[in-house]
């Protein structure tokens, strides 16, 4: 071989080795930024759901947050009997208030009293609630709040929803209002409080949300809701009761191909695209992630730990350089 052949060659061995270091801390880093997003992450679960548990330490590590629903004519007693069980077992219980499911002040006041000292329970998510008619003397969490019942009961931080592709029980600019409402409760009432999303399956429309509500001057941490580990037909289900908005064409179009309707499917390229928003843009609102175990909370809390763990591969299409997901490693 010629000499000027063995540089040519040497030359580009050399480039090749750069575009694989290049590579391999791409690789680093967008684990590195995915496992920091799943960091921390919270769950929830129904009242009927965790009679079905048999031991929340079988799935969940100790002083997890744990979310506990309120539907549509359940019984609050479920919730604190849930709480209790929750606390007991080493875990941070945060109850649903569903302000147009609640008959009156008084009502909140007992179970505040409860729920505080029984459960030692210390934070709460504050909803609507999914009711055409408000039940008793509220109609919206604003009214709730203005009581200071929280407050009189040692409540130190409150969880307030948040919807990146709108409701179906309040208009757009109602949300708007809502949140701009409860931005000025925070700042004038010294509340520790946050957003908690509804569960969405594109990243797109999650991030102009956060973009806006950034522009509009929101000043409240957001806890962005995903899906866990189900079948497209569950998910299907669950968007449909849920009034999920644009995304809804997402697993519409996963659903059109009936093979994969009983697949389970991961939201990784979900977690993916806004972990690299959050770990690029200064502007980010996005802290923390909220499971919502729609296929069952043990195989979401696994893949969830996984993640947040860094035990993840990374997968690319026709380009090595980009990954478009992952998958857990190990995973069946």
């Amino acid at each position: 071989m010629k000499r000027d052949d063995q540089r040519g060659l040497a030359r580009g061995g050399a480039i090749i080795n750069e575009e694989l270091k290049r590579a391999v801390s791409d690789v680093r880093d967008r684990r590195a930024e995915i496992s920091a997003f799943m960091s921390g992450f919270t769950i929830e679960t129904t009242p009927g759901s965790a009679a079905k548990i048999a031991d929340f330490r079988e799935h969940l590590r100790p002083d997890t947050d744990v979310y506990i629903t309120f539907l549509p004519g359940s019984d609050f007693e479920s919730t604190i009997a849930v709480a209790k069980r929750l606390r007991a077992e080493g875990f941070n219980p945060i109850p649903h208030f569903a302000a147009r499911s609640i008959p009156n002040l008084a009502f909140v006041e007992d179970a505040l009293a409860r729920l505080t000292g029984e459960a030692a329970v210390d934070h709460v998510l504050t909803i609507g609630g999914a009711v055409n008619q408000p039940v008793g003397d509220f109609s919206d969490t604003m009214q709730l709040l203005g009581t200071g019942v929280f407050d009189r009961h040692g409540i130190r931080k409150i969880g307030v929803a948040g919807h990146p592709e709108g409701s179906p029980d309040i208009t757009d600019e109602g949300i708007r209002e809502a949140l701009k409402w409860k931005n000025e409760f925070a700042q004038r009432s010294g509340a520790s409080m946050y957003v908690t999303t509804q569960f969405c399956f594109e990243p797109a429309p999650i991030i102009a949300w956060d973009r806006r509500l950034q522009a509009e001057g929101n000043r409240l941490p957001i806890r962005i809701g995903i899906p866990g580990l189900a079948t497209i037909k569950t998910l299907m289900a669950h968007a449909t009761a849920c009034g999920i908005g644009p995304s809804m064409r997402f697993i519409s179009r996963q659903a059109m191909n009936v093979a994969k309707l009983l697949a389970v499917s991961a939201p990784d390229s979900l977690v993916m695209a806004l972990s690299e928003y959050k770990a690029t843009d200064p502007k980010c609102g996005i802290t923390g992630v909220h499971v919502y175990p729609l296929g069952g909370l043990q195989k979401s809390a696994h893949w969830s730990y996984a993640v947040a763990d860094g035990r993840i591969s990374l997968k690319y299409d026709m380009n090595p350089r980009y990954a478009i997901g992952f998958e857990v490693n190990g995973a069946g």
